[in-house]
C-alpha cells in the first residue's frame, strides 16, 4: 500500500510569524519607531500588524484581529511595561489568536506555549532533568532540560499560557513569583543558580469567562497581570468580513481556491449574531441558543465545511440545504431545548426575512 511521506505533506496550519512573514519582514523594514528593549518591532508596528494598516507611508498591512483599538494599545503598553496580559472573554473570540500574534509580532516566534489544562507538575512549566546526564554529572547545565518558561526567560520571549485558570494552584503560585521578581532559583545548581529574565519576556495568558477555575487564581496573580475582556465581533460587516477570510485560508489548505457566495456567509453569519445574542440585527427579542457559544470560530467551522463538502461532494457547486445541515451540527450540542429554540427562530425570524436567500434557508427546516 502506497502512503503519502510525512515529510511531504503541507503543514496544517503554520505559525503567524510563518504565515504573515512577508508583512513582519516589511514592518521591520519601515519601523523607524522606538522599540522596547528585547522587541522586534515597535509598539506601533505591533498594533498595525495585528489591527492592519492602509495608512499611506507604512506597508499595506492585512487586519488580523477585529478589536477596539483602544483594548489592543492597552495591552500592548501593558507587555512593554512588564505586566503579564490576561486576555478573558467567552470560547470563540480568538483569544489564542491574538496571543500568537502579539508574540510572532513582539518575540518573532510564538511558539512558546503552554495549556493550563495539560500540566500538572511545575517541572514542566521551569524545567526538568535528563536522568542519565544526571546520574553521570551530577546536577550541570548540560544535564538541565530547560521548560517553557525557562526558555522564555532566557531567550527573551513572549510565553504564551493557555488557560491559565486551569492550572494547578502550585504552578500559578510559580508563575507569581517570576513575575514578580523577573527570576527563579534552581537550587541544584551551585553556579548560575539564578535564572534572570532577559529583557522581551513576558506573559500573555488566556482564560475562558465560563471556567470556574478563573475564581480560583489568588489576588496577588491577578495584580500581577492586565485583564482586557475579549467580546464578539459586534459590526456584522466587520464579523461577515472575518469569517469569510478565514474559511478562504483553510480551504485554501485544502486547495480549494473558491470564494463562498457572499449571500451565503452573510446568512450564516446573521444568524450566528442572532442566535448568540438573543436579538436580531434590528435590535429585537428573539431566541438564544444556550448549549454552544455560537462564536465567530464556529462560523468559520461552518463556512468551511460548506466549501468543502461543495468542492468534495458537490463539483463546487454550494447548496442551501448543507448550510443549515453544517449550521445543525454546530449549534445543538449539549442542550437539548436548543432545538426547539432554533426550530422557533426559524419560524419567528428566518421565514419573515425579504431577502430571497431566506426563503431558501427556510424551505430546509425539517432538517431541524
Amino acid at each position: 500500500m502506497n502512503t503519502m511521506s510525512t515529510h511531504s505533506a503541507p503543514i496544517q496550519r503554520p505559525a503567524a510569524e510563518q504565515l504573515y512573514k512577508d508583512e513582519l519582514e516589511q514592518l521591520h523594514e519601515w519601523d523607524k519607531h522606538p522599540r522596547p528593549a528585547g522587541w522586534q518591532l515597535s509598539p506601533i508596528a505591533v498594533e498595525k500588524f495585528v489591527a492592519g494598516n492602509t495608512e499611506k507611508g507604512a506597508p499595506n498591512i492585512q487586519r488580523k484581529f477585529v478589536a477596539p483599538r483602544d483594548l489592543l494599545t492597552r495591552v500592548i503598553v501593558g507587555l512593554l511595561t512588564n505586566r503579564g496580559a490576561m486576555l478573558v472573554g467567552e470560547p470563540g473570540t480568538a483569544k489564542s489568536w491574538l496571543s500568537e500574534l502579539l508574540s510572532a509580532a513582539i518575540s518573532g516566534s510564538s511558539t512558546l506555549l503552554i495549556h493550563g489544562g495539560a500540566i500538572s507538575s511545575i517541572n514542566q512549566l521551569m524545567y526538568s532533568w535528563n536522568d542519565a546526564l544526571l546520574e553521570k554529572h551530577g546536577p550541570c547545565q548540560d544535564a538541565l532540560v530547560p521548560g517553557p518558561l525557562y526558555h522564555a526567560m532566557a531567550q527573551g520571549r513572549i510565553l504564551r499560557f493557555e488557560e491559565l485558570a486551569r492550572a494547578p494552584i502550585a504552578l500559578q503560585d510559580g508563575l507569581l513569583s517570576v513575575l514578580s521578581e523577573r527570576q527563579f532559583s534552581i537550587p541544584e545548581l551551585n553556579e548560575d543558580s539564578i535564572l534572570f529574565a532577559k529583557a522581551g519576556f513576558n506573559v500573555v495568558a488566556t482564560s475562558n469567562t465560563v471556567d470556574q477555575g478563573l475564581q480560583t487564581m489568588s489576588a496577588a496573580l491577578k495584580r500581577r497581570l492586565n485583564f482586557e475582556t475579549i467580546y464578539p465581533i459586534r459590526n456584522l460587516d466587520d464579523e461577515v468580513d472575518v469569517v469569510q477570510r478565514e474559511a478562504h485560508k483553510l480551504l485554501l489548505a485544502l486547495g480549494i481556491d473558491t470564494e463562498l457566495p457572499e449571500e451565503l456567509i452573510v446568512c450564516l453569519v446573521t444568524m450566528f449574531c442572532e442566535l448568540r445574542n438573543g436579538e436580531t440585527i434590528d435590535g429585537r427579542s428573539t431566541d438564544r441558543i444556550t448549549g454552544t457559544s455560537m462564536s465567530t470560530a464556529e462560523a468559520v467551522s461552518v463556512a468551511h465545511a460548506l466549501g468543502a463538502h461543495a468542492h468534495f461532494y458537490r463539483d463546487g457547486a454550494v447548496d442551501v440545504k448543507d448550510l443549515v445541515g453544517f449550521l445543525v451540527g454546530a449549534t445543538l450540542k449539549d442542550n437539548p431545548n436548543d432545538r426547539r429554540r432554533l426550530r422557533h427562530y426559524f419560524d419567528l425570524e428566518v421565514a419573515h426575512k425579504p431577502d430571497p436567500i431566506w426563503r431558501k434557508v427556510y424551505r430546509y427546516k425539517h432538517l431541524i
